[in-house]
């Protein structure tokens, strides 16, 4: 039998390697990541649950339940943002009342504002639309086409796009999610 003794610099090594995983995985967000499937192509974006782990936590068990699925974007400004999050937004007879009043969410608010400093609305960056109270976000979201840090300390940033980037500067009111979902 042979036993392994490491040396100083093998375990030095070893604790380098290590952190630098764990930072790399700070750097990224380290959470889920969330697939979403539109009429106008497919992006992802990673989620950040260590600055907003209400927030990904909300969000993920919306995903998974499908209540994303069939919604439509319900404002898109080129330049500024593409959001969604309203289940009314499946029928279209209710196009007039997208994205506003108590029943455009899923009824449960985070109940937490999660806001971070080290989390900006650069583009590409996924966030909490709310009424007018970050505690009372709930299931709508948008993402930036653009660096807009006059929204920054407003709206809790929990993600970033880290795929399919051009999707969501294509995406126009009406457009579909067919499905989201987590990769797994």
């Amino acid at each position: 039998m042979r036993i392994r003794c490491w040396s100083w610099r093998g375990l030095l090594t070893i604790a380098l390697l290590s952190c630098a995983a764990m930072l790399a995985a700070q750097a990224t967000g380290g959470g889920p990541v969330i697939v979403v499937e539109t009429s106008k192509g497919t992006f992802a974006f990673e989620t950040y649950p260590r600055e907003a782990p209400k927030t990904v936590a909300h969000i993920v068990a919306l995903v998974r339940r499908g209540f994303y699925d069939g919604q439509r974007v319900h404002r898109a400004i080129p330049g500024f943002l593409a959001q969604w999050g309203d289940p009314r937004s499946r029928d279209p007879e209710k196009e007039a009342d997208w994205g506003r009043g108590s029943e455009a969410s899923s009824g449960e608010p985070i109940g937490a504002a999660e806001i971070s400093k080290k989390r900006v609305h650069a583009a590409g960056a996924v966030a909490m639309a709310h009424p007018g109270r970050p505690a009372a976000a709930d299931s709508q979201m948008y993402v930036t086409l653009a660096t807009r840090s006059d929204l920054d300390g407003y709206y809790a940033v929990f993600g970033q796009v880290i795929e399919g980037a051009d999707v969501p500067a294509r995406m126009e009111r009406g457009d579909v999610i067919t499905r989201m979902y987590v990769r797994e």
